[in-house]
């Protein structure tokens, strides 16, 4: 008997170490990430990985105004690739660019890979701004990046959620926050056309 109840609390032991492991290392993941928005101050301080899986510094963006929007190949805004490649052929390269941010988080709209991603914007749209790796925008997993975009205590401006695919951020030439639009914003509205162009 004495054996049972040894063997029985050596199991509920082991049972309550492998719980108490899991979520210390869901702990330290949660940490990790709070350390890396925390850590990063201003926009610059970002680093994020680009379509082709390669480092991709934003401090290398200093003095461009940027639009950067979530984007997917299956969604009813999907066609604003065409207006966001005409805004980037005419206005895009010293002082302005595009990023996109691949996401599939609505919907399911884009279940591809990078490389099926690349080639979709490439092949349907001449899509030529710079593309980035699939990311989460929202939610637990949300990427430090969009944490940034979406809280205020973090950006120092606005709470803004993304409530869909082609939500657009404005970001100035100073690594300010400067607005948040929605899906169905045009990337050739006069107000975003007026940013990209420094008016």
């Amino acid at each position: 008997m004495k054996k049972t109840l040894l063997a029985l609390s050596l199991g509920f032991f082991l049972a309550a170490c492998n719980q108490n492991s899991v979520a210390q290392d869901a702990a330290d993941e949660n940490v990790d990430l709070k350390k890396e928005v925390s850590m990063a101050q201003s926009f610059y301080d970002f680093k994020v990985t680009d379509i082709n899986g390669e480092e991709f510094d934003m401090s290398s963006l200093k003095g461009k105004r940027l639009l950067i929007v979530n984007t997917a190949s299956e969604c009813g805004y999907t066609p604003q690739y065409k207006t966001l490649q005409e805004l980037y052929d005419k206005h895009g390269g010293d002082k302005f660019v595009i990023i996109g941010f691949p996401c599939n988080q609505f919907g399911g709209q884009e279940p591809g890979s990078n490389e099926e991603i690349k080639s979709f914007c490439e092949k349907n749209y001449g899509v030529s701004f710079p593309m980035m790796d699939k990311v989460a925008v929202k939610g637990d997993e949300v990427h430090p990046l969009y944490k940034w975009l979406t809280e205020k205590d973090l950006n120092g401006v606005d709470d803004a959620r993304v409530s869909w695919n082609f939500n657009k951020f404005l970001i100035d030439e100073n690594g300010n926050w400067v607005a948040h639009h929605g899906s169905g914003k045009s990337p050739m509205s006069d107000e975003i056309v007026a940013f990209a162009t420094g008016k």
